[in-house]
């Protein structure tokens, strides 16, 4: 694998995390401590002070220190490795402006079209040997405007977990689902049939799997795979179904869908033993085997007579910034060293999604049940629209949310279309 060959005044290299309240104040990778970035007083984030700087969240800048560290060491340079706590994406498009962001950032695949609109960063170099290597949904869901932005590290789309104690069996339809939940809760032995995300603004993540089983869709596509933005699919067919079908479900209905379940509780009262099914993704699990509760994954299925469900396709990413301090170093590490296997597998290590290379993926699947389940899902999952989410996200999000608290579910959701096509004028 080539490296850069750099002559620098000092070979040392500091893996660093700048402490919250610091003010951008740095811990060397001798340490262990890890931590926030450090804000100035206008809110904004400080770069810290090395030759290659990359931004992530918590958990990405925690697995990433061994990985920065060897590169710096090989190439004779500093590598700063940040972790932002909030807004990871507004403050890494306002910091790359004003010339004082990262080099990389690590960011999901619903970023691409909000950074490339800004500027923000450049086209990644993958040769057809290297992207042959990937999987290719996961590509695809950072490739806007015939162009690849991203190098992609891990994939999932969301799943069903099952409580076993509580649901033997793993239902073959949604339909399945709703009756065995409603059995239980009748019974006494649990007190929701299902943890779907809804709350009082709505989810349409969590939602899509119900919404593409009846023929759901955001936008049309056009021949080269680029949003449609002429054809709006929430008042069509497929999505007046979905509509009508969770105004049953909801809370003047059967209650399976409530909007007192949240991003803030569905995962900890599935947790608590007492809810037979969880609509989520990776990131449940380590609350899940806390607990321990006895479950299983498998695909979402969809409803009786309708179309498979298909969730969203999440991927996770590395960008370069396009008016970093050191293209040429972040081109380097993302382009070459990210897509490295041992790169990947490290970062799995830290947290099990599945792995965007395909050789990897296929090793961690056969030895673990919950990759396998996961990756299947990624499989088939949809890649987000390549078109700022709030567009169409947060309209969706709240008819869906007002539908299942009781509003009428065909003229809420032509509500929302109109919502849409106004913001798209």
């Amino acid at each position: 694998m080539r490296r850069l060959t750099l002559t620098m005044c000092s070979a040392v290299v500091a893996v660093t995390l700048a402490v919250s309240g610091c003010g951008g104040g740095n811990q060397s990778a001798s340490t262990s401590a890890t931590g926030s970035t450090g804000s100035s007083s206008s809110g904004s984030v400080t770069r810290a002070d090395a030759d290659l700087v990359i931004w992530a969240d918590q958990k990405r800048a925690d697995a990433l220190k061994d990985i920065a560290k060897q590169f710096g060491k090989e190439n004779g340079i500093t590598v700063a490795v940040q972790a932002v706590a909030t807004n990871l994406d507004t403050n890494f498009i306002t910091a790359d402006a004003a010339g004082n962001g990262p080099d990389i950032v690590v960011q999901g695949d619903d970023k691409v079209s909000s950074f490339v609109q800004n500027g923000s960063i450049k086209p990644v170099q993958l040769s057809e040997s290297q992207k042959n290597k990937f999987v290719a949904n996961y590509l695809k869901a950072v490739t806007y405007q015939n162009q690849t932005w991203a190098v992609p590290y891990a994939a999932e789309g969301l799943v069903l977990i099952r409580n076993t104690k509580l649901a033997k069996d793993a239902p073959k339809t949604f339909d399945e689902l709703v009756s065995s939940g409603e059995s239980l809760v009748k019974a006494g032995k649990a007190d929701k049939a299902l943890a779907l995300q809804v709350g009082d603004t709505g989810d349409a993540f969590h939602m899509q799997p119900l919404f593409s089983s009846f023929g759901g869709y955001l936008f049309g596509e056009k021949s080269d795979g680029s949003v449609d933005t002429s054809d709006i699919g929430l008042d069509k067919a497929g999505a007046i179904a979905f509509a009508k079908e969770i105004s049953k479900l909801g809370e003047k209905g059967s209650k399976v869908l409530t909007r007192s379940i949240d991003s803030s509780n569905s995962i900890n009262l599935f947790s608590q033993g007492r809810v037979p099914y969880l609509i989520s993704g990776s990131w449940a699990l380590s609350d899940i085997k806390k607990a321990g509760i006895s479950y299983e994954l498998t695909t979402i299925p969809g409803f009786s007579g309708q179309q498979a469900a298909r969730p969203f396709l999440s991927v996770q990413a590395f960008y370069v910034a396009a008016h970093g301090k050191n293209t040429s170093l972040a081109e380097e590490f993302v382009d070459n060293v990210v897509p490295e296997s041992q790169t990947q597998k490290t970062l799995y290590d830290a947290e099990p999604r599945p792995p965007a290379l395909k050789s990897l993926l296929a090793t961690e699947s056969a030895k673990n049940d919950d990759t396998a389940v996961l990756a299947k899902s990624a499989a088939t999952a949809v890649p987000r629209p390549k078109i700022n989410g709030l567009v169409w996200s947060d309209p969706l999000g709240k008819a869906e949310a007002a539908i299942v608290g009781g509003a009428d579910p065909v003229s809420t959701m032509k509500a929302a279309a109109k919502t849409v096509e106004e913001s798209l004028k």
